[in-house]
């Protein structure tokens, strides 16, 4: 929210005919009252940007292969 936003006289206006009688507002007049509270609120705080890591290549292990028995022939 910026220092120099304020409520002007006319939304004011709106805002004290709704607190006396909310069912006798206009839907126009509803959208300004939104529009005046949504400008008038507090700006949320930026998230930090995370890094992104970079894909670490990894070594593949050879498999081991189990070698079968051999029997020697005479």
């Amino acid at each position: 929210m910026a220092a120099n936003e304020k409520t002007s006289a006319a939304v004011a206006k709106i805002a004290s005919k709704a607190l006396k009688s909310p069912s006798s507002l206009t839907p126009a007049e509803i959208k300004k009252l939104a529009a005046s509270a949504l400008t008038q609120a507090a700006d949320k705080p930026a998230k930090p940007v995370k890094k992104k890591k970079s894909p670490v290549k990894r070594k593949v292990a050879a498999k081991k292969v189990k070698r079968k028995a051999v029997k020697k022939k005479r």
